[in-house]
């Protein structure tokens, strides 16, 4: 049996994990040598403080960033075929078949058949999803306060057009 899973009849369940993506900052810790030249380490950084911020933000509501968001645009997007989500989210499709069924099995959301396309099944939200929806947008507005505080709204704008370069 792997580490972190369990059997429950045939079924292998897996055990959530904590993970914490990085090491808060530490008194002491600045003389990081050459490293601090590199902009991959201080993105690795953000993102590890973002991350953890976020993870904090929505314990309670038992979401990753990637449901959360998956949620979200859904909701913008009524009967999205489930393909189209994939691409929009930039995500190979068994990632989001994965992240479809345990919103599915929560019901947050359910899947329908196109009425364009007969090969696609589309996604709407319940109204339990979008309850859960409504809480993890004020979650996130709470998030996004303490990340943007640190900038100006220009220094914000401009952080945005430079991280949409990389990722685009």
């Amino acid at each position: 049996m792997r580490k972190g899973a369990q059997h429950k009849g045939n079924a292998m369940i897996a055990n959530k994990e904590t993970l914490v993506p990085t090491t808060p900052h530490v008194e002491g810790d600045e003389d990081i040598g050459e490293i601090a030249n590199i902009v991959g380490f201080h993105i690795r950084l953000a993102h590890g403080a973002t991350y953890r911020h976020f993870t904090e933000t929505f314990a309670d509501l038992d979401l990753t960033q990637k449901q959360v968001s998956v949620l979200w645009l859904i909701g913008d997007h009524p009967d999205i075929a489930q393909t189209d989500l994939a691409q929009r989210m930039r995500m190979d499709r068994a990632t989001t078949m994965a992240i479809v069924n345990r919103l599915e099995a929560r019901d947050y959301l359910v899947r329908g058949k196109s009425k364009t396309d007969g090969r696609k099944q589309t996604l709407n939200l319940t109204d339990s999803g979008q309850e859960m929806l409504t809480v993890a947008k004020s979650a996130i507005n709470e998030h996004e306060q303490w990340l943007k505080s640190r900038f100006t709204d220009k220094e914000v704008e401009q952080l945005i057009e430079m991280l949409t370069r990389i990722h685009e």
